[in-house]
C-alpha cells in the first residue's frame, strides 16, 4: 500500500510500476557505487536537470523533438564523472540480452546515466583511487530484481553526505531511498540518491530531518536559515554535491508527457531539500513511463503523485542512512 503523507514512512519503491527492476552495486574498496533501473522492454524516457553543476550522460536524445523514445536502462552512480563509466557496462548485459535501439545492423542499448560527487568520502582503509566503472555498471545488473531495492548506504547512495555549506566536519550521512505512490489504476514510484549540499526537510513540518550541524556537532542548524541570517558558509566547489533520482509509472505517456513527470519531480526535491538546486549542485531526474496501464493517463493526478514519492523517496534516503567514520571524522546519520 502507498501512502499519501508527508508524515508518513516511505512504503513502496519504484518496482511497484510494472516493467522495471532496480540493481545496486556498492565498492568494497571504497565507500561508493551506482545503481540501475531496468526496463527490460523498454520505457519512454525523459529528464529535467535543474541543478547548474549536472554530470550526465545521453540527455539530449531524452528531448521530446528527438528521435528515440524509449530507454532501456537509466544509471545512478557515485565517482562523479568516472561514474558515467558504469553505463557502458549496462550497455554491455543489455546487448548480452538481446535488449536495444533496433538500427538494422544491430541493437543499440539506450542507457542515460548522472552521477553525484563522492570523492571526498574516503574511509580508513579504503582506496581513494576506487570509482564505480563498467564493472560496476554490469554488476548491478545482475543484482537487478523486482523485490523492494535496498536503501541507504548502497549503490549510488553508498558515498552520499547532506549539509555541507558549512564544511564536511559538520554535515550528515545521505543515502539512496525509495517510495511510490497509487492512486486507482497509476503507479509512481522514485528511487533518488540524496548527494545534496543542502538539508534534508520533512515536508509535512518543515523540520531538518538531517543537514548541517553546529560546530559542536551537536544539533541542526537549518542551512537556509543560517544563511538568511548572515552566517558565512564555507561553499564547496560547483558539482561537488547533487541529488539524481528516477521517476516512474506505469501510464502510457509520450516524450513530452514523460518530460513533464520529470519536472514536475523536481517539486518534490524542493520541498524536502533546503536550499535545492544550487549553483553547487547537479539535481538532474530522469522519467520512465513504462506503458503498462493502457488507459487514457491524467497527467495532472500523475504530475503530483510524482513529486510526493519523489519528496518521500528523497526523505528515505537519509533515514535509511547509516553513520560513517572518515578520514576526517564520524559523519553521523538520521536513522529512524
Amino acid at each position: 500500500m502507498i501512502v499519501n503523507s508527508a508524515r508518513d514512512i516511505a512504503v513502496g519503491s519504484i518496482v511497484d510500476v510494472d516493467g522495471l527492476q532496480v540493481g545496486h552495486f556498492t565498492l568494497s574498496e571504497r565507500l561508493t557505487g551506482c545503481s540501475v533501473v531496468l526496463a527490460v522492454d523498454g520505457a519512454v524516457g525523459a529528464v529535467d536537470v535543474r541543478g547548474a553543476a549536472p554530470g550526465t550522460r545521453e540527455t539530449d536524445l531524452l528531448d521530446p523533438s528527438n528521435l528515440v523514445d524509449k530507454v532501456h536502462a537509466v544509471v545512478l552512480s557515485g565517482g562523479s564523472a568516472f561514474g558515467l563509466d558504469a553505463a557502458s557496462g549496462v550497455m554491455r548485459w543489455l546487448d548480452e540480452q538481446g535488449m536495444g535501439f533496433e538500427t538494422g545492423y544491430g541493437r543499440v542499448p539506450i542507457v542515460p546515466a548522472a552521477v553525484l560527487f563522492d570523492l571526498p568520502v574516503v574511509c580508513p582503509g579504503n582506496d581513494p583511487k576506487a570509482k564505480p566503472g563498467a564493472d560496476a555498471g554490469y554488476a548491478a545488473c545482475l543484482a537487478a530484481t523486482r523485490n523492494q531495492p535496498a536503501a541507504g548506504n548502497v549503490g549510488a547512495g553508498a558515498g552520499a553526505c547532506v549539509g555541507k555549506l558549512f564544511g564536511l566536519q559538520r554535515c550528515m550521512k545521505g543515502g539512496i531511498g525509495n517510495a511510490s505512490v497509487r492512486v486507482g489504476p497509476w503507479v509512481v514510484g522514485a528511487l533518488v540518491a540524496c548527494n545534496a549540499v543542502g538539508d534534508v526537510i520533512d515536508p509535512a513540518t518543515g523540520q531538518v530531518i538531517a543537514g548541517a550541524r553546529s560546530a559542536d556537532g551537536k544539533t541542526l542548524i537549518d542551512t537556509q536559515r543560517a544563511l538568511l541570517n548572515g552566517e558565512s558558509s564555507h561553499r564547496p566547489l560547483p558539482g561537488t554535491n547533487t541529488t539524481i533520482g528516477v521517476v516512474a509509472t506505469n501510464a502510457t505517456l509520450n516524450k513530452a508527457q514523460a518530460k513533464r513527470l520529470a519536472m514536475s519531480a523536481h517539486d518534490g526535491l524542493a520541498r524536502s531539500i533546503r536550499p535545492a538546486h544550487t549553483t553547487l549542485d547537479g539535481d538532474t531526474l530522469f522519467a520512465m513511463a513504462t506503458c503498462t496501464e493502457s488507459g487514457p493517463a491524467d497527467l495532472m493526478l500523475l504530475t503530483v503523485m510524482a513529486a510526493q514519492a519523489t519528496a518521500l523517496a528523497t526523505v528515505d534516503a537519509v533515514r535509511q542512512a547509516q553513520g560513517i567514520s572518515t578520514l576526517w571524522g564520524h559523519v553521523p546519520a538520521a536513522s529512524l
